[in-house]
């Protein structure tokens, strides 16, 4: 304390001392009895705030334990479509997986290596789309049941979190009772996929043709590529060893784009060969040359520039015309003797100088033979051989002569000629056996296609046939709570400043909830965990019925995923299935499924996260026009005009709501299986949906609910004009 004020106060003691009077007043109007009145009426105020603080603080928590009351029942309902989605999710994917499976049975009679899988896979679509019909209808069951019990869930859910909010410092006791808007649910029903086991039965009548045909296009198919694989070895698969590929790099130095080497029969074709052979004679045609100065080699190398010339136009007449599905082709024989020579325009071409002497005509092989100077004219072979022309003694020309220019290189494998008509010969025999392949690759292309498409229509039907729910409770709950403990105004805030006033009575409060989709991961969440426990439900099981099962276990997240996971699915289940053939038709069957499947589009189920949220019980009660909502709302709107007035109406609304609660108890035990269907026999997985009810829902029975309206009944009838609804 300052030394200052210290002296002060003395000095004003020693003053009161001498002067009395000074300690009830001095000159600035400050009295003594004054400091205490004023102190006195501010605690009393300070109290009297405490405690109405605490009294309003009282009333109102009756109004929030209503809001937690009204959440808690509209929960049940949130909770419900949960497991509508989960059946949702299950008969979709059991209808896609029937489907797809069918479709796998299909490609699988494409090809003689996975044709005994075949009639499994088609078994296993029908027997996986039987359980989906039957799961649906069990679902459909289990679900109105469920459903018929929500009112009660509801108010025993209710019952339960009001009951809870009991206790604290003015020792409530809350009675909650809630009843949901509507109180009944449209009936739930699934129907079958139309159409689907007159696609099995289909494909039963098809499938012996499919996998008959498909058989003898494999045999074809085998030779086709044996002829395939003998000309590419040939041409140039053969290499550093003796071929197309080689010859033409030693004989002609070709090279590059002009001479190119394949590694694999996949990527070569039969126009690679022709077109190697096309350059090779323009080039040997364009550098020919003779190798010596002596006439006998110059008329040779005449004789192998004419070869070369007509080698050069007859496979230019050639042709490779191939398609998936045909093969066309013309590689032209040449000559390797001489006889075969006769049988070309190497024979009949007029093109060789006759000249006159004394025995007669002689025909030259080049006009620049010394002998041919003054050729009276021109001929051919032919007309040399009919003429019976004598031998030039300088060239020697015959029609032998031509007849071995090709007759070397045609008849040993160091030739170019020995090795183009290996190839020659494997175009015709494989043209042969595609004459023969490709009708039957058509045929199973055709009926397996159609059956394809049909899956496809299938596929987009299974889309529209899902579980729709209008569940009790789709427009909200509304909740009426009492607190039944009297108490005095001043528990928890007892003084002496503020007279005791008696107690606090009946508090009362009505509230409504209402669901909200809220864009969030967490509904997504919720599901894929409960059809993470359906995945794993599932016995070991292999082959084909393994390869099914896998499927199912995929497209249960069709649901979550769509599109994405019916195509992650199939790309597994044929990656499974051993396709592969010699004539492709598996490849194209696994091609043409997934194509189909591919077109469906399926989009994800939307799965927004439902929550409760406290809405005004006008907004719920206003969506409905059943006879609660009705009187409901009367009672309120007479409430608010005549808050004094009876609370008869009142009373009418929460018998209704006991009503609603009651009939639904029938036949309520601990749990509540929704569907459970077996896949497979024994071995295959269990799909169980089975719903346990909350503790609150087990505890409780008829004779509760009943108890609970009645104490509600007797203490909203001591409440009158306390409080406007909300």
């Amino acid at each position: 304390m300052d030394r200052g004020v210290v002296v002060v106060r003395l000095l004003r003691l020693r003053y009161c001392r001498h002067h009395p009077r000074s300690l009830f007043k001095d000159e600035e109007g400050f009295t003594t009895a004054g400091v205490a009145l004023a102190l006195l009426i501010t605690l009393s105020l300070i109290f009297t705030s405490g405690q109405v603080y605490r009294v309003g603080s009282a009333s109102a928590d009756v109004q929030n334990v209503a809001d937690a009351t009204a959440l808690a029942a509209q929960n049940e309902v949130a909770e419900f479509m949960i497991v509508v989605r989960a059946c949702d999710a299950v008969v979709l994917s059991l209808s896609l997986t029937g489907i797809v499976a069918t479709g796998l049975g299909v490609a699988a009679l494409c090809t003689p290596a996975t044709a005994a899988a075949s009639e499994t896979l088609l078994k296993a679509g029908r027997e996986v789309m039987r359980a989906r019909d039957a799961f649906a209808d069990k679902a459909a069951a289990g679900l109105n049941h469920l459903q018929k019990a929500l009112p009660f869930l509801a108010a025993a859910s209710a019952a339960s979190i009001a009951s809870a909010n009991g206790g604290g410092p003015m020792g409530a006791a809350y009675l909650g009772l809630a009843v949901l808007v509507p109180a009944d649910g449209d009936e739930i029903a699934v129907d079958a996929v139309e159409g689907v086991h007159d696609l099995a039965d289909d494909i039963d009548q098809e499938a012996n043709d499919i996998k008959q045909a498909a058989a003898d296009a494999e045999r074809a198919a085998q030779e086709v590529n044996e002829w395939k694989e003998r000309a590419f070895r040939r041409d140039c698969g053969d290499d550093p060893s003796y071929c197309m590929f080689e010859r033409a790099h030693a004989l002609a130095g070709l090279g590059g784009s002009d001479n190119p080497r394949y590694a694999s029969v996949d990527a070569w074709s039969f126009s690679v060969a022709l077109d190697r052979a096309r350059t090779y004679y323009a080039h040997r045609l364009a550098e020919e040359a003779p190798q010596g100065s002596s006439v006998e080699e110059q008329a040779r190398s005449a004789l192998r520039e004419r070869f070369y010339a007509f080698a050069s136009s007859e496979v230019a007449r050639g042709y490779v015309r191939e398609t998936a599905g045909s093969f066309d082709a013309l590689f032209p024989h040449l000559p390797k003797n001489t006889e075969q020579m006769r049988a070309t325009a190497l024979y009949t071409e007029g093109v060789y100088p006759i000249s006159i002497s004394g025995d007669g005509s002689v025909m030259h092989a080049w006009e620049g033979c010394p002998e041919a100077s003054g050729a009276a004219g021109r001929g051919s072979i032919a007309q040399m051989e009919q003429g019976g022309f004598p031998r030039c003694a300088q060239c020697g020309f015959s029609a032998a002569s031509m007849g071995k220019v090709a007759a070397a290189s045609t008849s040993i494998e160091n030739g170019f000629e020995y090795h183009y008509e290996a190839v020659a010969q494997a175009a015709d025999a494989y043209q042969k056996a595609r004459a023969e392949l490709d009708p039957l690759t058509s045929e199973v292309k055709g009926k397996a296609g159609g059956l394809f498409d049909r899956c496809l229509d299938m596929l987009r039907k299974v889309g529209g046939k899902r579980i729709d729910a209008a569940p009790p409770g789709r427009f909200g709950v509304v909740a009426f709570v009492v607190n039944t403990k009297a108490a005095a105004a001043s528990t928890g805030f007892a003084s002496g400043y503020v007279r005791e006033a008696g107690s606090l009575g009946a508090r009362a409060a009505v509230s409504a909830a209402t669901l909200v989709a809220e864009p969030s991961d967490e509904g997504k969440n919720v599901l894929s965990s409960l059809l993470d426990g359906l995945e794993g439900s599932g016995g070991a099981m292999s082959g084909a019925l393994g390869i099914v099962l896998d499927c199912w276990s995929g497209l249960l997240r069709a649901y979550l995923d769509g599109q994405q996971a019916v195509e992650g699915s199939i790309e597994r289940a044929l990656g499974a299935l051993p396709l592969a053939s010699a004539s492709g038709l598996g490849t194209w069957a696994a091609s043409a499924l997934e194509k189909a499947v591919g077109a469906l589009g399926l989009q994800p189920a939307k799965l927004d996260a439902l929550k409760p949220v406290v809405v005004n019980s006008a907004h719920v009660a206003g969506a409905d026009g059943g006879s609660f909502s009705t009187r409901f709302l009367a009672v309120k709107a007479r409430a608010i005009a005549t808050p004094l007035s009876s609370t008869d109406l009142f009373s009418s609304v929460v018998t209704s709501a006991e009503a609603a609660a009651l009939d639904s108890i029938a036949g309520l035990g601990g749990t509540i299986e929704i569907a459970s269907i077996r896949l497979f026999g024994d071995e295959g997985p269990s799909i169980p949906i089975t719903i346990v009810l909350p503790q609150a829902a087990q505890d409780a029975a008829a004779g509760l609910i009943s108890d609970i309206a009645d104490g509600v009944r007797a203490l909203y009838a001591q409440v009158t004009g306390v409080r406007t609804w909300e």
